[in-house]
């Protein structure tokens, strides 16, 4: 064997592991995105499940409200069966507008906002809400990871061959977050 086919040899041992270590790379990285979503489902699964005593604790108070407890269980339905990250991202911000509405409702009943069933259940939807901000701050992260690892060199010459794809964020279409609030100090009327 010539210099030449020394020089071809060495350069396929060195390549043949670090091909081996990106896409060990990259499969823990789709494998964590996977297992972020799961978490974000999980607590949208928590969240739901608090739903139906949330909303007959209002019933009990604000039996004409009807409307308002029907889009509660519309959402809810819709918010467990999401699918992909888009689906699940549109349908958690349907129920974080209708759970808006649901304790609009409530803040008319002075008796239900010191009932202390009432008052638990606000306190457990406000930390579910919690960790389910931070599941998708985790999902966000490992997607940017993931996404940033497949479209860095030399990576990207192998990630689409071997099925590798950039994972979509989990956005909040809701426009009220999308821009700021305008402030405006012009003096009253005298």
């Amino acid at each position: 064997m010539g210099l030449f086919g020394w020089i071809i040899l060495g350069v396929i041992v060195l390549a043949v592991p670090a091909l081996i270590s990106m896409y060990n790379r990259l499969v823990r990285l789709r494998a964590l995105v996977k297992e972020a979503f799961s978490g974000i489902t999980v607590q949208l699964r928590r969240r739901a499940d608090l739903i139906p005593n949330l909303v007959e604790a209002v019933k009990g108070y604000a039996t004409h409200e009807s409307g308002v407890f029907e889009e509660v269980a519309k959402a809810r339905a819709a918010s467990v069966g999401g699918g992909s990250v888009a689906a699940t991202a549109q349908a958690d911000a349907q129920l974080t507008g209708v759970l808006g509405r649901l304790f609009a409702v409530a803040e008319a009943y002075p008796e239900l906002k010191a009932n202390t069933n009432f008052l638990q259940l606000q306190d457990q939807l406000a930390s579910i809400e919690g960790e389910l901000q931070s599941a998708r701050r985790y999902y966000n992260a490992t997607v940017r990871d993931l996404n940033s690892s497949i479209q860095s060199f030399p990576a990207v010459l192998v990630a689409k061959p071997l099925g590798f794809s950039e994972e979509p964020s989990y956005q909040d279409d809701d426009p009220t977050i999308q821009s700021a609030p305008k402030v405006s100090f012009n003096p009253p009327a005298a």
